[in-house]
């Protein structure tokens, strides 16, 4: 019974003891991978309580164990052989969205909050419905260690009374065999090795309460410094509460931050367009530019032949001045020409007038001369 309550302090000594201990180790044997994601980790400056410090240069592996040997889950991340995160979840543990991709957990035991930035608000959302479901798994298990613990002591306190029950009863039989000692017999003889053996037992049990009881002095002093611990993480709580307020306006000033870096990167954007524009433009500008130095070049060449081309262009005027003199001559020509023309298109239609005229009169005579035949005719007739 000793020994079972030495193990049981040592037992609650070592469960108290785990966190520091865990808090330098990496996974072991006994523990098993549940999910993994991959994010930014960031610590809370220790001096200031109110910046975040990069732990990691980038992205890493942030991994969920369950140890099946003690029934508890740590988050683990390792960057190269660094351990950056090291957490041992417990009931009281609470995951905080901070933002669409960022959040954050506060761990006690190691005096830190930890932070970590996903690349999407699924994954952020898949972290945190997992950290969910560990705690409330931490939960269960703390309350059947609890039970467990309820039932031990009780069989223990059970145990107790049977061997206090034995004892008396192996001190009545114990007087019976004194008045009876006349009469030695072989059962009187095996009542009293049953009696000796009951003696033993309840010196056993009387040693076995006086640990009792000192396990129960240890145990209530255990359960003023759990108090005491309490009370201490109360005021953690609180003091918590007062760096998550001022963390969160820290993370609106730094979302403000990011919006106005964000306008600015958009500007940048734009004026980068811009500049692609403008580059394409110059190009333009610059190759237009060889296509007039190649057209100067050539009007260049041009101009050293331009003598030759003047003096043949004074020679062209001396003939385009005679060939004007010439032409105003046929111009002069073309007029008389005209002019005759009208004349003799004035005459003929005089000379169409008179030649009517001419008809006209014609044919009165050849109707005369008619008459004048039929005339004859007729004499011809009656004589």
């Amino acid at each position: 019974m000793c020994c079972a309550g030495s193990s049981c302090r040592a037992g609650g000594q070592r469960v108290r003891e785990a966190p520091s201990e865990q808090s330098r180790r990496a996974p072991e044997m006994g523990e098993q991978p549940i999910f993994t994601t991959r994010a930014h980790v960031f610590q809370i400056d220790p001096n200031t309580k109110k910046n975040w410090v990069p732990a990691s240069k980038q992205a890493v592996t942030v991994s969920y164990f369950y140890d099946v040997t003690r029934n508890s889950y740590r988050i683990i991340s390792v960057d190269g052989a660094k351990v950056i995160i090291n957490s041992t979840i417990t009931p009281n543990m609470t995951f905080t969205k901070t933002s669409q991709k960022f959040g954050q957990w506060a761990d006690s035991r190691d005096n830190t909050v930890f932070g970590l930035r996903f690349s999407s608000e699924q994954q952020l959302t898949k972290f945190a419905e997992k950290f969910q479901e560990v705690k409330e798994a931490a939960r269960l298990a703390a309350r059947d260690k609890s039970q467990e613990k309820i039932e031990t002591s009780s069989n223990h306190s059970q145990e107790s009374g049977c061997e206090t029950t034995s004892s008396t009863q192996a001190s009545s039989v114990n007087g019976t065999d004194d008045e009876k000692a006349s009469h030695v017999s072989p059962a009187d003889t095996h009542l009293k090795s049953e009696n000796n053996k009951l003696k033993i037992a309840l010196t056993q049990s009387a040693a076995n309460v006086k640990k009792w009881e000192i396990e129960l002095q240890s145990m209530r002093e255990s359960n003023a410094r759990l108090t005491t611990v309490l009370q201490e993480s109360a005021t953690s709580v609180e003091q918590w509460k007062r760096q998550f307020s001022i963390c969160r306006d820290e993370n609106d000033r730094l979302r403000r931050k990011i919006d106005e870096l964000e306008e600015q990167s958009s500007e940048i954007n734009r004026e980068k367009e811009e500049n692609i524009q403008l580059k394409i433009r110059i190009e333009a500008l610059e190759s237009e530019l060889r296509e007039k130095e190649t057209e100067l070049k050539d009007l260049r060449k041009q101009n050293e032949i331009i003598p030759q081309l003047v003096s043949e262009c004074e020679y062209v005027s001396e003939k385009l001045e005679a060939a004007e003199k010439d032409n105003q001559n046929l111009e002069d020509k073309v007029r008389s020409l005209k002019m005759d023309i009208e004349e003799s298109k004035y005459r003929q239609r005089h000379l169409k007038v008179e030649f009517k005229n001419f008809l006209e009169l014609l044919d009165g005579k050849i109707y005369d001369l008619h008459d004048f035949r039929r005339g004859l005719s007729k004499l011809g007739t009656d004589n």
